[in-house]
């Protein structure tokens, strides 16, 4: 698999990266072996660009990252941690603690679970609404002075908080939710990573599986599915953003393309400094995702898919009515 540079300052990482999450629970039941066997096969792939959060089943997926990079060359791959997400015992996401006391004491468990020396990418999961976001990337950069942390990144932020977090030591990437569905990164954010060398890794790219091909409005409810409770999935949304996959799917006919890949190799082309992170949590999806690397899109099929999907049709990740896009800088 080719290789791109994540942002000015960033390390060069595989075009494509892996999410870890779905392994730990967040779309129904985990499958350890399965999971092992999936960070394997994207390893064998030539992915590089391993992707978690220490909330992640509340350290579960850390724990099976581990395991799955045991005895592996450390300098072979890199992992991407967020952090500051605060949790209850239910794994309700309850608020943010960024501070720099919070920072150290974070990354000293995710060092432990994942069973390495210094994490690649460490970012903060939100912004802290009580932590100015300057204090929060120094301390990680007292980190990067440490050799406990390579690179800084930022995680669902806005312009404004890139342009500060940038002012006080180089960001290598922001990772934000986008996809054929979900363009609210263009405008003044993106605007603000380009100007100051940061690279893009888009979360989310096949809409949490929504624009996959694989979704059935019908189809079986798993237990600790959070997707039945989106209400992009649900009732005349779905039925909508359904419309939408089988006009992807038409389109992807010509290039001998799957939906999946036609919306990742999309991604591919709004840029270099774009590196999507597709979540997998078997083999089967894995190994779709990572061949849509090979799929080049011309001006003039970038043209017929905004036309026949809209471009710009969905600014938020979210259908109208929903709550609101949480990447809106918010007052100190």
């Amino acid at each position: 698999m080719n290789k791109r540079q994540l942002g000015a300052s960033g390390p060069r990482v595989s075009a494509i990266g892996l999410g870890c999450m779905a392994m730990s629970g967040t779309y129904g039941p985990a499958d350890r072996a399965e999971g092992i066997a999936t960070i394997h096969a994207a390893f064998d792939a030539g992915v590089t660009l391993i992707d978690t959060g220490d909330h992640y089943g509340m350290g579960h997926n850390e724990l099976l990252i581990g395991e799955a990079i045991k005895g592996r060359p450390r300098d072979s791959f890199e992992l991407s941690v967020k952090f500051g997400s605060i949790r209850n015992v239910w794994s309700r996401a309850v608020g943010v603690d960024a501070s720099p006391r919070a920072v150290k004491n974070f990354v000293a468990y995710s060092l432990t679970r994942l069973g390495v020396d210094y994490i690649d990418i460490y970012r903060p999961a939100r912004l802290d609404p009580d932590v100015p976001v300057e204090d929060t990337i120094g301390a990680i950069a007292e980190l990067v002075k440490e050799g406990y942390v390579r690179h800084i990144g930022l995680s669902e932020v806005g312009a404004e908080t890139v342009e500060r977090a940038a002012a006080v030591h180089p960001i290598a990437d922001l990772q934000i939710e986008y996809s054929l569905i979900n363009r609210r990164l263009e405008g003044d954010i993106l605007e603000a990573c380009r100007r100051h060398g940061v690279g893009i890794t888009a979360f989310g790219v096949l809409a949490r599986g929504l624009i996959s091909g694989h979704w059935q409005k019908d189809g079986e409810r798993q237990a600790g599915d959070a997707r039945w409770e989106d209400p992009r999935f649900l009732g005349e949304n779905g039925e909508r953003n359904l419309a939408l996959v089988e006009a992807l799917r038409q389109l992807g006919e010509a290039h001998g393309a799957s939906v999946a890949q036609m919306a990742i190799a999309w991604v591919m082309a709004q840029g270099e400094e774009f590196v999507p992170v597709v979540g997998a949590r078997r083999v089967n999806r894995l190994s779709e995702a990572v061949a849509a690397a090979s799929i080049a899109l011309s001006p003039q099929d970038l043209a017929r898919i905004d036309a026949a999907v809209g471009a710009g049709r969905n600014q938020s990740s979210l259908v109208p009515g929903s709550e609101a896009p949480r990447t809106a800088d918010k007052p100190r």
